[in-house]
């Protein structure tokens, strides 16, 4: 699943490409895409609605209109935007398709049939429920150590299920909490209370250091038209993970092997020598 700075590499690039755009007309192809709209309703709601902005709030999209509404879209673990010309056929898996001026298409693809979008309200866009429980973002002044140290000193369970807990700490992913605990010295299996409190403000840096390199990494990624901001998603092979997929490779502090463990699910690489406490 696309973590925050993949997300936001994907809305940097369709802002390059959609504001002042129109959709003339929407088409909803999977209902259960926008499962709390008909898809008469979605289609007349979008429009000839111009976009205005290409946003971000956690891991979600959120494309404001003209019209006083707000589509928000969650890619989750393969939903990709397409811009298409008018020659060029749909693809398989094309959940929704919004018709813009110059008889363009963006097309919303989806092999893995996980995606989700709504059509808000504007005024009320950060009432809803799938942005008001968001936790404050990671490069924000109220993602401070302060904040961190209230969430974990009150908690039972992992400081990795913690950060993957995006009401407590938003847009960490798998790979992003697994290079973060490496880079903070922190055991992925110590329990949120049990982190001192020089370990947390460590944490939280490091938090921001791995997003922004893959921010800087997705830099040199060229917008293709047919998976926008899509580059990134192959790049994690070029980038150099700390411990991420490494293991039985050496550490690159100690020279000790990675592992892997599985916490509720997930794989979690560390390195147990550098991440003792």
């Amino acid at each position: 699943m696309p973590e925050l700075p993949e997300v936001e590499i994907v809305v940097r690039c369709l802002n390059r490409l959609l504001p002042g755009r129109t959709i003339l007309a929407a088409e909803l192809r999977r209902p259960r895409l926008a499962p709390d709209i008909s898809t008469r309703s979605f289609a007349s709601r979008l429009r000839n609605s111009r976009i205005l902005t290409v946003q971000r709030r956690g891991k979600f999209i959120l494309f404001g209109l003209d019209n006083k509404r707000t589509l928000i879209t969650h890619l989750r673990m393969s939903g990709r935007f397409m811009l298409l010309d008018p020659e060029q056929e749909d693809p398989t898996f094309a959940h929704a398709v919004f018709h813009l001026d110059c008889e363009e298409r963006l097309v919303f693809r989806d092999q893995r049939h996980f995606g989700l979008m709504k059509v808000v309200d504007s005024k009320k866009l950060f009432e809803t429920k799938d942005l008001a429980k968001l936790a404050p973002e990671p490069f924000s002044d109220e993602f401070s150590v302060e904040y961190l140290t209230r969430v974990l000193k009150v908690s039972k369970r992992n400081i990795k299920q913690l950060l993957l807990d995006q009401t407590k700490v938003c847009g960490v992913g798998n790979i992003y909490a697994s290079e973060a605990l490496f880079i903070a010295g922190v055991n992925p299996r110590k329990f949120g209370y049990q982190v001192s409190r020089p370990k947390i403000a460590t944490l939280r840096d490091s938090i921001r250091q791995v997003m922004e390199e893959t921010l800087l990494f997705g830099n040199d990624i060229e917008i293709n038209r047919e998976n926008i901001g899509g580059g990134i998603y192959g790049a994690a092979p070029d980038i150099d993970w700390h411990v991420y997929g490494r293991e039985g490779k050496p550490c690159q502090r100690c020279g000790r092997p990675i592992v892997r463990i599985v916490q509720s699910g997930r794989s979690t690489y560390f390195c147990r020598t550098c991440q003792r406490k």
